[in-house]
Parts: C-alpha cells; sequence; structure tokens
C-alpha cells in the first residue's frame, strides 16, 4: 500500500491542507480514497475533521488557501471549499454523532468507507473495502444503511456500471427486497445516480441488473407497458431488451470511435455529466412509444409502430421533469427520440443530394453526432429474421459516411439566420396571431434548412407565393 500512501501525500490538495490540519484528528474518506487505490483521478477530496467547530475551522482554511467558502448544509454542518482553479474542490464534515468509527460504518458499500489518517500517514480501512477493491468486489456494510436511505440501492448500480465490479449476491437479495422504497428519496438525487450509472462504460450489465431486481419499473414505470412488446420478424429481442442492447450497442460504438468523437461525447454538457451518458439515455428510452402505436398487419403477421418516434418523444417529457431533469436536458433527449429513424430514412434513399444533407446536419443542430450514433445502435440491436446482414452492413456504412462527411463539412456549416420575425410576417400578410402563424414559420424554416431561402428577400417571395391571398 506504501505507492498509494506516497501518491495521495504528492496530491497537491491534499498538501495544501496537512500544514492546516496538523493539530486536530482530520481523515480524507470516500471517493478519492478507492480512486486513488484504482488508480483513477478524482477532483473531489471529503474530509472528516474533528474537531469542536466545524465552521469555523473550514471557514478558516477557505481563508488560509484563498479559496471560496460554501455552506452546503447547516444542519448536518457540511462545507465546501473551491479551489482557485474552479476544477478541485473538498467537502468537510465532522463525524456523525463525533463517532468517527460509526461514520465510516454508516455508509453505503465496503469499498466508499476507506479513508486515510493525513497526520498519521495511514489507511483506516473498518470494513474490508481494500480487500473488495483488490477482489473487483461490490459489497454492503450493513442492511439498515441501506433502509435509512434508499437511494443507496441506486448507488449500487451506479458503482457497478463504472467498474464492473461483481455484486455481492447478498447485496441484490436486498435490492429486490427493497425495490419498492427507491423513489423516497428526492427526485432530485435519483436523477445524479441514474447519470452517473449512464456515464460508466458497464451501463448495459447494470440496466440488467436493475430489471432483475425490479428497480427499473419503479424508476420509469412506463416500461410495465414497454415489455408488454414481443420480439418480431424485425426484432430478435423484446422491447425492453432492444432498449438495453441499444445502450451497450453505444457504448461499443464509442469505444471504437475516432478520438474526435471520443473527444465530444466526453464533453461535459449538462450537470457535471458526459455527453455520453445523455445519448445513452436517449437510447434506453428512444422507442417508449411503441406500445401506443403497436399493430400487427392481419396478412403479413408484421409488427407496425408507425409515429412510435414523435409519440415517444411526447410521452418522455412527463417522464424527465418528474425526474427533474432540466428543460435543455429534456429538448436534448426529446430530440433524438423525435429525430432517431431521420438518419437511416435519409441514407437509404435511392439518391441523397449535398441539399438533403446540409438540411439533416442544419435540422439536427447541435445533436447531429448523438443522432447518427443512436441510428447506428438502433440498427445493430434488431436483428429479426427479415433482417439480413447485407442490410445491416449497408446501414452502418451508410450512416458511417454521414457521420464521416459531417466531420469534414461542421466548420463551414452556417447556423440559419433569422431573416424575417413573426411581426414582419403578420403585417406582410394582414394576419393576426395563430395557428396559421405558426405554420408558416414552421414551413420558412424548412424551407430555409433546404437551402431554398437564403434571403430576407427570398423569405417575402416564398411567404407571399405560398401564404398570400392570391396563392
Amino acid at each position: 500500500m506504501n505507492k498509494y500512501i506516497q501518491k495521495i501525500n504528492n496530491d497537491e490538495v491534499i498538501k495544501l491542507i496537512k500544514p492546516y490540519a496538523a493539530d486536530v484528528p482530520a481523515y480524507v474518506v470516500g471517493g478519492f480514497v478507492r480512486d486513488i487505490i484504482m488508480e483513477k483521478p478524482s477532483p473531489d477530496r471529503d474530509l472528516i475533521i474533528c474537531c469542536e467547530d466545524i465552521k469555523a475551522f473550514s471557514e478558516n482554511l477557505a481563508k488560509k488557501l484563498n479559496a471560496h467558502f460554501i455552506e452546503l448544509d447547516r444542519i448536518n454542518k457540511i462545507y465546501r471549499i473551491v479551489l482557485q482553479d474552479k476544477i478541485n474542490y473538498i467537502d468537510i464534515t465532522s463525524p456523525v454523532e463525533n463517532d468517527f468509527e460509526k461514520d465510516i460504518k454508516r455508509r453505503d458499500l465496503t469499498i466508499n468507507a476507506i479513508a486515510y489518517d493525513i497526520n498519521n500517514n495511514k489507511f483506516i480501512d473498518l470494513t474490508g473495502g481494500i480487500k473488495d477493491i483488490k477482489n473487483k468486489r461490490i459489497k454492503g456494510i450493513s442492511d439498515r444503511n441501506f433502509e435509512d436511505d434508499p437511494l443507496r440501492l441506486l448507488r449500487i448500480f451506479r458503482f457497478y456500471a463504472k467498474t464492473g465490479f461483481n455484486i455481492d449476491i447478498k447485496l441484490i437479495k436486498l435490492a429486490k427486497k427493497l425495490h419498492k422504497k427507491i423513489n423516497e428519496p428526492a427526485k432530485e438525487r435519483i436523477t445524479v445516480e441514474l447519470l452517473k450509472m449512464f456515464e460508466g462504460e458497464y451501463t448495459y450489465e447494470a440496466l440488467l441488473k436493475l430489471d432483475e431486481c425490479g428497480l427499473l419499473e419503479e424508476i420509469f414505470p412506463i416500461y410495465k407497458d414497454v415489455r408488454k412488446i414481443p420480439p418480431n420478424s424485425h426484432h430478435h429481442l423484446d422491447l425492453i431488451h432492444h432498449l438495453i442492447e441499444t445502450v451497450r450497442q453505444i457504448q461499443i460504438i464509442y469505444e471504437n470511435s475516432n478520438e474526435e468523437v471520443k473527444n465530444y461525447l466526453n464533453t461535459v454538457k449538462y450537470a457535471n455529466t458526459k455527453e455520453i451518458a445523455f445519448l445513452k439515455l436517449a437510447g434506453f428510452l428512444h422507442d417508449i412509444g411503441k406500445p401506443y402505436c403497436w399493430t400487427i398487419e392481419e396478412e403479413t403477421q408484421r409488427h407496425r409502430f408507425i409515429k412510435h418516434d414523435e409519440i415517444g418523444s411526447k410521452l418522455v417529457v412527463p417522464i424527465l421533469k418528474d425526474l427533474k431533469f432540466s428543460k435543455k436536458q429534456i429538448l436534448y433527449i426529446k430530440q433524438l427520440i423525435k429525430y432517431h429513424i431521420y438518419p437511416s430514412s435519409l441514407v437509404s434513399a435511392p439518391e441523397v443530394s449535398e441539399k438533403a444533407y446540409l438540411k439533416f446536419y442544419r435540422k439536427m443542430e447541435g445533436c447531429v453526432i448523438d443522432v447518427i450514433i443512436l441510428a447506428m445502435a438502433d440498427r445493430l440491436s434488431a436483428r429479426g429474421e427479415k433482417v439480413t446482414k447485407e442490410m445491416v452492413e449497408n446501414n452502418i456504412n451508410n450512416l458511417t459516411k454521414l457521420l464521416d462527411n459531417y466531420l469534414e463539412q461542421k466548420k463551414n456549416i452556417k447556423p440559419i439566420e433569422k431573416l424575417i420575425d413573426g411581426t414582419d410576417i403578420m403585417e406582410l400578410l394582414k394576419i393576426s396571431q395563430g395557428p396559421e402563424l405558426g405554420k408558416i414559420i414552421s414551413a420558412l424554416k424548412e424551407a430555409q434548412l433546404s437551402g431554398d431561402v437564403t434571403t430576407k428577400k427570398e423569405a417575402v417571395e416564398f411567404i407571399l407565393n405560398n401564404f398570400g391571398s392570391n396563392s
């Protein structure tokens, strides 16, 4: 363990803290210690400081480090110090009931309960977390800890998705027993854990385990209907497993992508979460509209899901609102669901013009890469008896060309300019605000997307020719 002790002692933030914590019992706990042992980077340092006035200690440390002090939780006395780089931060608190051992043993998983004594340069492992890291095992500390805070059930699968470690069978049994309690915590807390799970390398496996334990339908009740859709001639999997398989395929596509695409998907977009997490979540939700438009052709027995993309894009809004996603996050996922068929429809046309490509790129605005990858993953996740190997290969090859073309052209793609506003249109046509105005604005946008209208003069002519009194 000496190399890990050396790593902690050489950490720039720990070196800053150490001189000011020399007179009190001070411990680094949780994620930072776990990640050091797992040889992963971690920007957050959680400290347990045993002193009479933890707030005064934290404020004083912030001043000495010339850092920003934040009171996170007045009642539980949790404070945050944000360092000047605005990346690294320190969370400071006292031990629960002023008992360090009790604090450690009230945590969720053994791998998150390892502490490091800053002043005595040694690890304190009261629950066997170091051994569990070496054995790649996710193990709980106490059943009571999960009963007291059911959110910890989700943390089991978040760390499974992040590490790929084996989940202790006792934890699986406990999750099955307590799955009905998962919606007791605040929705915001649930969403944080979900996003971290979707960010992980092993999200696919975590979703299967969530489903096995009954948690999936508790968090996403719509999956009770999703589960009703069986395999068919174009899908070798039932719908729920098709959606989970889509998540797996997104991860595989990411791993085999070039650096430009990888860097894009690793960009932190919303809620301190990487782009790929939101893409995988969209993949997990992209077909939720299917149960509500499911028909079977009498003659061919083919399963049809007409307009499932539009239906799904509407259904996802209240689901994500309930989970307290932001408006921007909801709009992003809604757009991916609504247009997940678009890339494949485009490339399957007999002839595809540059104008059609440009319209697609502009229409998708900031998520061209995302929707193409989703279309690829969707295709790779549907291998029914009517789907030939040649069909899949042709589709993926064409989607790859579409993506490559975008990466080459994206610097030259200009955003759509607002040529004329609603007030101008009402004055031009002598109409009032209403559905007709919205229809005209949408038609004008489509004409701009297609490149048929590029100037204000052309916009006026388009409106007069198509919506004027003599048209």
